[in-house]
């Protein structure tokens, strides 16, 4: 059973966390004239805001940690708590920016997802991917804070599911990666032209992993134990 009260908690909290990171992503835009993150020509912005969004995703991170250390009871309900707190933040965050902005207008649109350690670019419908898998693995995971002999995900998964995230990772940085020889300016200047999404398909397919081997083990077994 899931323990509603404090799924709700950490949905909650996320939701306004998600409220304040759009409003302080619109203001910046507003002033920089840049709402469309994604241009053929890079807007100059200037050093110290760049190292002001690096601290502020940072930050971000701990944030969300914190809340599913709060959360959970066990080391892999802290885990799933803090997978559904940065899902619940990452879609909402695109969802607010929406009535705020006028961005984004579809989910095909262009964003730079994250700075550390390169600018990662993608549509934004590639996170919202990745964030809707972790809201549900996230879910299942909290589960284990309630009961002994709830289903984890095995070895094997986590290893499938770790190359994923490394896939992913290349696909979003491999602009910034393939400039990286360049210098700075060079990096910060990229815009990808293509998405690659048959290698993203790929890695979120490997990503969902663990997922998958908590519902063979929690659905599939016994399944098949009749069948036999």
């Amino acid at each position: 059973m899931i323990d509603t009260h404090r799924w709700t908690a950490v949905v909650i909290f996320a939701t306004a966390m998600a409220l304040v990171e759009s409003a302080v992503v619109a203001y910046l835009r507003a002033l920089l004239n840049v709402v469309d993150p994604y241009q053929a020509v890079p807007p100059e912005v200037p050093m110290w805001v760049i190292r002001t969004e690096i601290v502020r995703e940072a930050a971000t991170l701990i944030m969300l940690v914190a809340v599913g250390w709060l959360a959970g009871q066990t080391w892999r309900g802290r885990l799933g708590y803090f997978l559904i707190a940065f899902g619940v933040w990452d879609i909402l965050y695109y969802v607010f920016l929406v009535p705020l902005s006028g961005w984004p207008r579809s989910l095909l649109d262009w964003d730079v997802l994250f700075l550390i350690p390169l600018p990662w670019w993608g549509p934004v419908l590639a996170p919202v991917s990745i964030a809707t898998l972790m809201i549900v693995g996230g879910t299942l995971m909290s589960q284990c804070d309630q009961r002994e002999g709830t289903p984890w995900p095995g070895r094997w998964s986590w290893g499938l599911s770790l190359g994923g995230v490394l896939v992913a990772l290349y696909v979003f940085m491999a602009d910034a990666i393939r400039v990286a020889g360049e210098g700075y300016e060079a990096i910060q200047n990229v815009r990808p032209t293509w998405f690659n999404w048959p290698l993203f398909t790929v890695a979120l397919a490997l990503m969902a992993a663990p997922i998958v081997d908590v519902c063979w083990q929690r659905w599939g077994r016994p399944q098949a134990r009749r069948l036999s």
